[in-house]
């Protein structure tokens, strides 16, 4: 296998909503927040769906390598329910390898409410489920030892169960690379992260705003030169202003795509870093893999929802 993705296993369900929408039920523009199951279903009881479909940050990247021709696996802790099973053939669907046997549980699948505002920003609400209660014994050593690069999400990441399910990957895998996620993971978890970063990461995927708030800066030059000292491979998205890659003394950017009709953002970040993986992998050059990276950002965000169908 040439990657294997252990990440939350979330079904998206994606809805259109008014600005004033997010006013209303407290919710911040372009992040996500995670709430009960009540929570979750007051907010939805207000809502028309648009689409259903399997989703997760780290198995929208890993869904793109599969569709670009690459042999990939993935780990996500879903209940044997109706969501679970939807979940489990919507991978299968994409010729995924699943390495995780679901069954009953307490908790069900987890839900992500993925609410598009009229200028195309995502704005999530997340019940995780049973996604968020992951653990060792969840995680496939032999699939681990197995692939060539190990990829994570910063979403998993939580203390206890899957803090533990996080290490145990780590500690089998041959390279590891992982997403920051989203601002409000990196706050959350900002300690851990800068460890992970420095000390356990091969390759990091953040997004601007993402990676300047892990170090406490306003200047992306700081970010340049926090890369360049710990020797990492570390991939930026700027939204307008490209993509940019620090590897060891070097940086290399990339221009965004132009001219594009944007519908709906969600996705574009974990398109990207499937794209640029996919480059990778192939043994393109960096420049090249951030070019596929963004090739496959610009396919996204020009349909609704996260999987180009």
């Amino acid at each position: 296998m040439k990657v294997l993705g252990i990440g939350n296993a979330i079904v998206d369900v994606i809805c259109k909503i008014e600005e004033n929408f997010l006013t209303q039920n407290s919710l911040t523009k372009g992040t996500m927040k995670l709430v009960d199951k009540n929570q979750f279903k007051k907010i939805l009881s207000s809502l028309k769906i648009e689409e259903t479909i399997s989703g997760g940050s780290v198995a929208n990247s890993i869904v793109g390598l599969a569709q670009l021709g690459n042999e990939v696996g993935f780990i996500g802790k879903v209940s044997d329910d109706e969501l679970g099973a939807k979940y489990e053939d919507g991978l299968k669907k994409e010729k995924v390898q699943y390495f995780y046997s679901k069954k009953k549980e307490e908790i069900p699948t987890g839900t992500c409410l993925i609410l598009i505002t009229p200028d195309s920003e995502r704005t999530m609400v997340t019940f995780l489920g049973t996604a968020g209660k992951i653990n060792e014994n969840d995680i496939n050593v032999e699939a681990i030892k197995k692939s060539k690069i190990l990829f994570l999400e910063g979403y998993l990441w939580d203390e206890g169960d899957p803090r533990k399910a996080f290490e145990k990957a780590i500690n089998y895998a041959n390279k590891v690379a992982m997403s920051l996620s989203d601002l409000f993971c990196v706050e959350r978890h900002k300690s851990n992260f800068l460890n992970l970063v420095k000390n356990n990461l091969d390759i990091v995927f953040a997004n601007e705003q993402e990676i300047m708030s892990l170090i406490d800066t306003t200047k992306f030059e700081d970010v340049i030169n926090f890369s360049k000292s710990f020797k990492k491979l570390i991939v930026v998205t700027r939204g307008e202003k490209g993509a940019v890659a620090i590897e060891n003394d070097n940086v290399i950017q990339c221009n965004a795509n132009k001219k594009l009709k944007i519908v709906d953002l969600t996705g574009a970040g974990d398109l990207f870093a499937g794209g640029f993986l996919d480059g990778y992998i192939k043994g393109k050059t960096i420049k090249e893999s951030l070019e596929k990276g963004t090739e496959m950002s610009s396919k996204i965000i020009q349909i609704i929802g996260a999987r180009i169908s």
